[in-house]
């Protein structure tokens, strides 16, 4: 399956949530940058998070803490892949300093597949505008700092996207998922690390 990248098909309708136990096929993305992967991986477990928009701050603010500990997750036989629903070369500049493969789905196939929705709560949830402070005011010091670009002003897949993770196992298998209730509900690293060790995830078998 070709990576997905088409933002001019129509908005695709998400399927039915996933849950553990259910299985994914086999597809071979390629990332902003680095080479093609296979999700599912048969040499190890992926965790596959889904983001929103290129320069999201509260992405941003998590992947910061994923990048700092991915020595402990790729210790945990864990490989990280990220979706965010941007254009690759807009996306491009904004992840090219992370440690491992973002790739772009700006036409939503793998959101809509896996079941990952956008909805007004998102932003409209008290619970999430924690987060969207601490992502803000951590954007605009990466700024100041003359690191970090602003995201565009117009973002064709919205802005409402709601996060989801889900680790899954070499032979396809939903071992553990997460559909996030609004913007900044996702795995921490310790709550991955822990689903990883609760199912039994070994180390993986190549790098």
């Amino acid at each position: 399956m070709r990576t997905p990248s088409d933002p001019t098909r129509s908005p695709l309708r998400s399927r039915a949530r996933l849950r553990p136990g259910d299985a994914v096929s086999v597809r071979t993305l390629t990332p902003v940058t680095g080479p093609p992967l296979a999700v599912p991986d048969p040499g190890g477990a992926v965790h596959v998070q889904f983001r929103r928009f290129a320069g999201c701050p509260v992405c941003n603010l998590h992947l910061r803490s994923v990048a700092r500990r991915h020595a402990d997750i790729e210790r945990a036989g864990v490989r990280e892949v990220v979706l965010f629903h941007s254009p690759e070369e807009e996306l491009r500049e904004h992840v090219a300093h992370l440690p491992f493969p973002v790739v772009a789905d700006p036409g939503k196939e793998l959101y809509a597949e896996f079941g990952v929705e956008a909805h007004r709560r998102a932003l409209l949830d008290p619970r999430g505008w924690p987060g969207i402070v601490r992502g803000v005011l951590a954007g605009a010091a990466e700024l100041l700092r003359g690191r970090g670009r602003l995201p565009a002003a117009s973002q064709p897949g919205g802005r409402i996207g709601l996060p989801a993770d889900f680790l899954i196992a070499p032979d396809g298998r939903i071992l553990a998922v997460k559909y996030g209730e609004h913007i900044d509900d996702q795995w921490s690293v310790d709550e991955l690390l822990a689903h990883a060790a609760g199912r039994g995830v070994p180390a993986r078998l190549s790098p």
